[in-house]
């Protein structure tokens, strides 16, 4: 098995759909993960460590990529990035939100896997 995809989960304040994909996937052997937040208010809030470490940032609404990519923009290189397009109408542990991340974050895993091979890149 190929080592595991280190995957850091963003959204506004990291208080409900972040930590819940973080706790849902904590024991995932296909992925290593990580939560964290854009907001002031956040419990745990986006550093360029979390950046510099992670393959791939999965990001609840397409707005957190974008401010992602302006305010970290003095980093070389950011992972890539893309959204899973989950609302902030959720609850921590929401069973609906959970059902939502196991589909988007599997889909998001795929086509992860798939732009490495496009781009002759060896899989983490």
């Amino acid at each position: 098995m190929s080592a595991p995809i280190k995957i850091l989960f963003v959204c506004g304040k990291n208080k409900r759909r972040s930590p819940t994909a973080a706790k849902v996937f904590a024991n995932d052997r296909r992925m290593s993960v990580r939560s964290a937040g854009l907001g002031e208010a956040s419990r745990s809030k986006v550093t360029d460590s979390d950046l510099l470490w992670a393959d791939l940032v999965l990001v609840m609404q397409r707005k957190y990529a974008r401010r992602i990519q302006v305010t970290f923009n003095h980093l070389d290189s950011l992972p890539p990035m893309e959204s899973l397009d989950i609302g902030d109408d959720y609850t921590f542990m929401d069973p609906e939100l959970i059902a939502v991340l196991r589909t988007s974050v599997d889909t998001a895993i795929e086509n992860y896997h798939l732009e490495r091979e496009n781009a002759g890149e060896p899989n983490p």
